[in-house]
């Protein structure tokens, strides 16, 4: 048996959502490949999507963000958990270390906990990073000039980065300069096929309504402006969490008798945040996005650029998102042609899992 030690962030669910499609082409290679999936990511989570035989074992790898839903990062508090979190840095690491001497893992694999590429150096196994971002780049800019215990906090990140033989940077990805051995791969994404017809019956949708899923991946949404969505005429909504009875045109997935997968596959136009996954899919699907930006994200800019070049986009305000105004984004999200310029073939997984089957067979 092939036994990977696998470190996700919790910061949502964007992480896991990178690591499990490579995780199954690396299966397709190794059949005996199990997966310790170090994280605090639910269990219901890996239970459709992952295919080769892996062991939970919760435990925190990181921070991340703090955050009040998906569009509102609390800067103080997360510079705040981050300094309890570094202030047991020397137990933490000797925790995991131990941890993984004692699975005695072939490999370790990050995404993108560097408390996982410290501890994995230290048990001297074979650590590898695969994330489009890393966590000193999203804090350096919340960094106040004055505050050099947030300084240091980058800095430490820095040098736990450091210890990573290599980092996989999927397509798009950021700089990620706190890692000495970076290789590029293709975008991950496994969009799934459509079944507009079963969607359609399912909700209740005309021929001539257009069927928008929201989804701002996962961290929840506190609310929605459902009056307003509901005079959307000529359109269904499709949301996650709780729907008032009332509505007519908005339809919780949750009762919904296909994955989120084929949702986005199925809808017309989707309704997000710009985060690495649905960007990614939306673009290889040819769905029109309308987006809501934090403004205050690092990797934000990048895959805003890579969905106007590759997809079809347009920006909702935060305002205008939170008061209802959504009919004029979703017309010109629409109305917006086609690219002329065609992103890269969507082989992030199968390039990662060759290169991680070397390393593992090396070992």
């Amino acid at each position: 048996m092939a036994l990977m030690w696998c470190a996700i962030s919790s910061h949502g669910l964007g992480h896991a959502a990178q690591v499990v499609p490579v995780l199954n082409e690396l299966g397709r290679i190794i059949p005996n490949l199990h997966a310790i999936l170090r994280t605090q990511v639910p269990a219901w989570f890996f239970k459709d999507r992952l295919t080769i035989d892996s062991t939970l074992s919760p435990a925190q790898q990181d921070i991340g963000c703090i955050q009040h839903g998906p569009l509102n990062i609390d800067v103080e508090a997360t510079w705040n958990a981050h300094a309890r979190f570094h202030a047991e840095w020397e137990q933490k690491v000797r925790d995991e270390t131990l941890a993984i001497q004692a699975a005695a893992p072939a490999m370790v694999l990050s995404a993108i906990s560097y408390l996982a590429t410290e501890a994995g150096a230290r048990a001297r196994v074979p650590t590898v990073g695969l994330c489009n971002l890393s966590w000193d780049q999203i804090l350096e800019p919340w960094a106040e000039p004055a505050r050099s215990d947030q300084r240091e906090i980058v800095s430490h990140i820095r040098h736990a980065y450091a210890h990573a033989d290599l980092m996989l940077r999927p397509t798009p990805g950021m700089p990620l300069s706190a890692f000495k051995n970076v290789t590029d791969i293709g975008p991950i994404a496994c969009p799934l096929a459509s079944d507009q017809a079963a969607l359609r019956n399912a909700i209740g949708a005309a021929p001539d309504e257009k069927i928008v899923v929201v989804g701002f991946g996962g961290i929840a949404l506190d609310t929605l402006p459902f009056e307003q969505m509901e005079q959307c005429v000529g359109y269904r909504f499709i949301v996650s969490g709780p729907v008032p009875e009332s509505c007519v045109r908005i339809h919780p997935a949750s009762e919904l008798p296909m994955p989120f997968g084929t949702l986005l596959a199925s809808a017309d136009l989707i309704v997000t945040k710009p985060g690495y996954s649905t960007v990614v899919e939306a673009v290889a699907l040819g769905k029109p996005v309308v987006y809501v930006r934090r403004y205050n994200f690092a990797d934000e800019q990048t895959l805003v650029s890579y969905l106007h070049r590759y997809g079809r986009a347009v920006e909702l305000s935060a305002q205008d998102f939170s008061a209802g105004r959504w009919e004029a984004a979703l017309g010109a999200a629409w109305s917006v042609p086609h690219p002329t310029e065609h992103a890269s073939p969507a082989t992030g997984a199968v390039e990662a899992a060759r290169i991680l089957s070397q390393h593992l067979t090396r070992g």
